[in-house]
């Protein structure tokens, strides 16, 4: 979470945050972090009242950088440990793990228990409590993150998509009364991607089950959103 004097940006996991974190913290003056990956609700009240930014992405492609990124880590999240099975899963396998914690999977228990118990200052920073309500909601794990994060939107929040964030993001800052001055401009239209897992092109990692299924459980965020499969790399 980064705070402004106009705005408050919220961080979605993989989702082009630490690209946009940069961005506020080198070319916002007085913008500080507050937490780190924290949830709407966590925003501290002097500054609730001020526009919530966000940042999303299709789902189909979350999925492959959130698995891509974790099976190369040395010490990937327990997350990624509990629903890989420390790895002996491959990406079809871990997601559908992934995909029915929504509908009460039987490991959820475990997942909850061996997750932290308080909020802290590393990785997707999602504690055994927040995960939790997923239970019975029937949403994908990124469509239920995303709902985590944000809350229920309305005309406070902005939430532009990672795919075009170098056109979006300007246009969101300056809906705020953000000034973006040349120097900004220039980094968001020039400056590489920030924190990219390695992998194939996404479509490369679904058959038409495993597509289907994501469709069926992010279906709030690829309607909200208007994403496609094989949209995007």
């Amino acid at each position: 979470m980064i705070a402004a004097s106009r705005f408050v940006f919220l961080h979605l996991h993989k989702s082009g945050g630490t690209f946009v974190n940069e961005c506020i913290r080198r070319f916002v003056p007085g913008s500080r972090r507050v937490g780190y990956h924290l949830p709407r609700h966590e925003i501290p009240l002097e500054l609730a009242a001020l526009p919530v930014l966000g940042i999303v992405r299709n789902p189909w492609s979350y999925y492959v950088s959130w698995f891509s990124f974790q099976a190369a880590r040395r010490q990937p999240n327990m997350l990624y440990r509990i629903l890989s099975e420390d790895g002996r899963r491959d990406f079809g396998d871990t997601l559908r793990n992934l995909l029915a914690l929504g509908s009460g999977a039987d490991n959820l228990d475990v997942l909850i228990e061996a997750l932290p118990r308080a909020y802290g200052q590393r990785g997707i920073n999602l504690p055994g409590f927040a995960l939790a309500p997923i239970r019975g909601s029937g949403l994908g794990f990124y469509s239920y993150l995303y709902r985590y994060m944000f809350g229920n939107e309305n005309q406070m929040i902005r939430i532009g998509r990672m795919e075009m964030l170098r056109e979006e993001l300007p246009q969101m800052l300056e809906a705020t009364g953000q000034p973006v001055s040349r120097e900004m401009r220039e980094f968001i239209e020039t400056a590489p991607p920030h924190n990219v897992a390695r992998h194939a092109r996404y479509t490369e990692y679904y058959d038409s089950e495993l597509r289907s299924m994501v469709a069926r459980r992010d279906a709030p965020i690829i309607a909200r959103h208007c994403y496609r499969f094989g949209e995007c790399s």
